[in-house]
């Protein structure tokens, strides 16, 4: 059994070199070690990370009719997510992004914001997340194309048919962003923002006081990613747990938000404890950042586990445990297969 997953929001072609140390003067030009193009973005990045841990994955959002956007959709397809989804604007490049990584993994960006801000309710079939275990809404705040009940209608149109929905943002925001998003929010299962765009949103510099805010429209859990200090969980009982960070060697941190995103719903999904699931959501993102772009280093769920299994053999266990059951066996009566 595979679980069906949606993820609707900016799909980003990002070109990536290392390690850049400054940009050479007038014509000047240096060599580097590595440079690579990943689909990445809040919906994009997370899309490829969900089906190498065993997700069946189908993508929706707004791409240019452009190279870029082919690439994005090459990179899609060939990692094996469904990409009917996306739609392809004739008013606007392929959202895109060139990120000059420094050696202590840093990433500074130019970007694009391009044709995500174009999609459209009209252009996203509600159907099909009907009919989906879960949906990331990735980026709401960067979908400029749709009003705040529109995006409200695409949460209760997954939820409506039984989907996890749970919901990250893209930009850091502010409090009009907080507004736009929270009907959707109110719809949502999870919301899963860095601290910085938790505090900025909510107007809160106490995390604690800002999830409170979030959890107040409604949503059933906020997971707070903090970087190296791993992520803050809690839900509607108000209790904060904290999940620390893995050690690694840090090459790169782009994506590692996206990657808990993909570890974290795909622990939800085969139903482990909230705690368990972000466990699963940090060894993702820890993996991650030990490589360049978005999806570096996760070849499988099994491999993830093995990596987490030397940080809490515990958690690694009781997911594996989890996996196996939902995995094993023939479908009963009722049961959803994809």
């Amino acid at each position: 059994m595979r679980k069906r997953v949606a993820v609707l929001g900016p799909h980003i072609l990002d070109v990536l070199g290392r390690p850049v140390d400054d940009i050479p003067a007038g014509q000047g030009s240096s060599r580097l070690t590595e440079i690579r193009a990943t689909a990445a973005g809040t919906a994009g990045g997370t899309a490829v990370d969900l089906a190498k841990l065993g997700a069946s994955v189908a993508s929706f959002g707004a791409i240019g009719a452009d190279l870029l956007g082919d690439i994005v959709l090459a990179a899609l397809s060939a990692a094996g997510v469904d990409t009917a989804g996306l739609v392809r604007k004739t008013a606007a490049q392929t959202s895109a992004t060139i990120l000059p990584i420094r050696r202590s993994g840093e990433r500074p960006a130019w970007h694009v914001p391009g044709a995500t801000r174009l999609l459209e309710l009209r252009d996203i079939d509600l159907a099909r997340l009907g009919c989906c275990d879960g949906l990331l809404l990735g980026g709401p705040d960067a979908l400029r194309g749709l009003s705040s009940a529109d995006l409200a209608t695409i949460a209760a149109s997954a939820g409506s048919g039984g989907a996890l929905v749970a919901v990250d943002v893209l930009h850091p925001g502010g409090p009009a962003d907080f507004a736009h998003i929270s009907a959707a929010l109110a719809a949502a299962d999870w919301f899963w923002p860095n601290a910085d765009q938790l505090r900025a949103l909510t107007g809160h510099d106490d995390l604690e006081r800002a999830a409170a805010a979030v959890l107040a429209l409604g949503t059933g859990g906020v997971a707070v990613t903090l970087g190296a200090d791993g992520c803050l969980v809690t839900g509607r009982d108000g209790r904060l747990s904290h999940v620390p960070a893995i050690a690694v060697d840090v090459v790169d941190t782009t994506g590692c938000g996206d990657a808990f995103n993909a570890g974290m719903l795909t622990g939800l999904l085969l139903g482990c404890e909230p705690v368990d699931a972000a466990w699963l959501g940090v060894a993702c993102g820890s993996l991650v950042a030990t490589g360049l772009g978005s999806d570096a280093a996760i070849d499988d769920l099994g491999q993830v586990l093995d990596f987490l299994r030397a940080a809490n053999a515990g958690a690694a266990e009781r997911i594996t445990t989890a996996a196996g059951v939902v995995q094993a066996g023939p479908a009963q009566d009722g049961e959803r297969v994809a």
